[in-house]
C-alpha cells in the first residue's frame, strides 16, 4: 500500500471512507494530499522532541519540499505523490505556503483572543485543504471556494472540540478565549471537569461549527456524481461527531466521543446506493 494512502486509512477513518466512494483514478490525489498534511502535522503533534527542533523540522521539510516541487520530482513517496498531484492539477504553490504557515504558527501561538484570530490560523490549516480539494473533484469553479472553506473548518472546528483534552495536554487551547470569558468556562479548563459554563460554551461553539456545515451545503451545486456522494458522506460521518459530544453531555475530559464503526459504514452504503 501506498505511504499516504496507508496514512489516510489509519488516521482519517472518516476520510477513507469517503474516498472509497470516489473513482478509483482520483483516490491516489486525495491520499496524497491526506498524506502531506498528516505528515507534517505529525512532527508538529505526535514527534516528541522540543519545540524548537520540532519548528526547525518543519522549516526544513517546507524547505525540502519547495526545492522539489521546482525539481519536479522527489525520492521521498509522500512528497513525490504530492507533486504528482501538483502538477496533474496546477494547484498554486500558495496553498502549501499557508498550510505550513499555519504549522508554523502552533509553535508560536498557544491560544487565539477571538474567532477572527483563529479563523486566520485556519486559513491554512483547514480552510485550505478544502480548495486543495476542488480541482480533484471536479469543481474548480470561483463559487465553490467559499463553501469548500467552510467545510475545512466545519471539520477542524469538530476536531478542535473533540480534542480539547488533547491539545491541553500540548499546552494550546482551539477554542476562542472570548467565548470561555463570556461563559466563565476557565475552570472547567483548568480542572478539566464539566461545569455549567462549560457545556453553554460547547453549545455555542457546536452551533456555530454547524452553521459551517450548513454554509458548506451551497458547494453541492458544483459537485456531481461519485464527488458529490464522497462529500456528503464525510461531511454527515464527520457533523455526527458534534451528536456524540451532546450524548457524553460535552465530558470531552474522560472520553474521545467518535461515531460508531458501523454507523460510519451505513452512511456510506446508503450514500453509494441512493446517491445521496
Amino acid at each position: 500500500m501506498a505511504p499516504s494512502r496507508a496514512l489516510n486509512q489509519a488516521h482519517g477513518k472518516t476520510y477513507y471512507l469517503a474516498t472509497l466512494l470516489l473513482p478509483r483514478e482520483l483516490r491516489p490525489y486525495v491520499f496524497a494530499l491526506y498524506g502531506f498534511c498528516r505528515y507534517v502535522d505529525d512532527i508538529v503533534d505526535v514527534e516528541r522532541e522540543d519545540d524548537t527542533r520540532r519548528l526547525a523540522k518543519v522549516a526544513s521539510f517546507g524547505e525540502r519540499f519547495f526545492a522539489e516541487v521546482a525539481r519536479g520530482t522527489s525520492d521521498e513517496p509522500i512528497l513525490a505523490a504530492t507533486i504528482a498531484t501538483i502538477d496533474r492539477f496546477d494547484m498554486p504553490l500558495s496553498y502549501f505556503e499557508r498550510f505550513l504557515g499555519s504549522m508554523r504558527q502552533d509553535f508560536l501561538i498557544r491560544s487565539y483572543r477571538h474567532i477572527d484570530d483563529l479563523l486566520d490560523y485556519m486559513d491554512g490549516s483547514a480552510a485550505v485543504i478544502g480548495e486543495m480539494m476542488l480541482p480533484i473533484l471536479g469543481a474548480d469553479d470561483p463559487g465553490a471556494r467559499a463553501p469548500a472553506r467552510a467545510l475545512g473548518n466545519a471539520f477542524q472546528m469538530t476536531n478542535f472540540l473533540r480534542d480539547i483534552n488533547e491539545d491541553l495536554d500540548r499546552g494550546r487551547v482551539y477554542v476562542p478565549e472570548e467565548d470561555i470569558d463570556r461563559f466563565r468556562a476557565w475552570d472547567a479548563f483548568e480542572q478539566r471537569r464539566v461545569t455549567d459554563g462549560f457545556r453553554e460554551l460547547m453549545a455555542f461553539e457546536i452551533a456555530r461549527t454547524r452553521r459551517w456545515y450548513a454554509a458548506s451545503l451551497a458547494g453541492d451545486d458544483f459537485l456531481r456524481g461519485r464527488a458529490l456522494r464522497c462529500i456528503r458522506v464525510a461531511r454527515r460521518v464527520y457533523g455526527a461527531i458534534l451528536d456524540e459530544i451532546e450524548a457524553l453531555d460535552y465530558d470531552v475530559f474522560s472520553a474521545r466521543a467518535s461515531v460508531a464503526r458501523t454507523r460510519r459504514v451505513r452512511l456510506l452504503l446508503q450514500a453509494a446506493v441512493a446517491g445521496s
